[in-house]
């Protein structure tokens, strides 16, 4: 068995058995284990940076719509837990300064962004940071490559990670095309052996890969080597790493 003990990252908080992206949600996560956590982020029409997966809001609230022509008071009022169950009736959409406040300093905190809505993004989301004052907790992540070498290049002491699916030849040195530096590479972890998770390290990059929910696919990205896993079921995790 692998020495290697990755940190645990809750994916959505503890998106198994509480409602993704919810205060609750993360607090079950740290609850169970979790060393950080993985979260989206949208922008409302009025520029509050929400907390939620989808652009919509119909899946996981009791609203419709999409979340960029709501205001933040209009979304405040809404019901974010009473879709994955009747325990959780009454959680709301957070704001993401809500979710920095719970989190204590020294936890990482992996802020997905979704869209870039025409730079606005971009522009709340680092305003937002340098006022925070918890830079160096949060690792900045998206599918979108060209949104997060603008970040990078506007702030260069933000961290920032490549999100993505692809089963790449050589994911260190995809991460050396981007012309900024990269901190991380968060792979779907399908994609992800162990011969990656060298090169990764030896390059000089964290790896975060995404979303890990059964013991085989733990032990994998464990033997691989990664800095972090991303999963859905944080005590899950915790208990086969309390074994290690």
């Amino acid at each position: 068995m692998s020495t290697h003990q990755p940190i645990i990252i809750g994916h959505r908080g503890a998106a198994g058995v509480a409602p993704e992206n919810t205060l609750r949600s993360f607090a079950v996560a740290f609850e169970q284990g979790a060393e950080g956590i993985e979260l989206d982020v949208h922008l409302t029409k009025d520029g509050e940076i929400v907390v939620c997966h989808d652009g919509t809001l119909d899946r996981t609230t009791n609203g419709t719509g999409l979340i960029c022509e709501k205001n933040w008071d209009e979304i405040k009022e809404l019901d974010a837990g009473s879709w994955f169950s009747d325990a959780f009736i009454g959680e709301r959409v957070p704001l993401l300064r809500e979710v920095f406040e719970m989190v204590p300093r020294g936890f990482l905190i992996n802020v997905e962004v979704k869209y870039a809505y025409e730079g606005r993004m971009e522009k709340a989301l680092l305003a937002f940071l340098r006022e925070s004052g918890r830079m160096e907790d949060v690792v900045i992540s998206s599918f979108d490559h060209k949104v997060i070498k603008r970040i990078k290049l506007a702030e260069p002491e933000v961290k920032v990670g490549l999100l993505y699916a692809a089963n790449l030849i050589d994911h260190a040195a995809y991460a050396q095309q981007i012309g900024v530096e990269v901190h991380s590479l968060h792979p779907q972890h399908h994609h992800f052996e162990k011969e990656d998770g060298v090169s990764a390290a030896e390059a000089g990059l964290a790896t975060y890969p995404w979303t890990v929910n059964v013991v085989r696919d733990f032990q994998k990205m464990i033997d691989a080597g990664v800095t972090g896993i991303i999963t859905d079921f944080p005590a899950k995790l915790n208990e086969l790493l309390k074994g290690e």
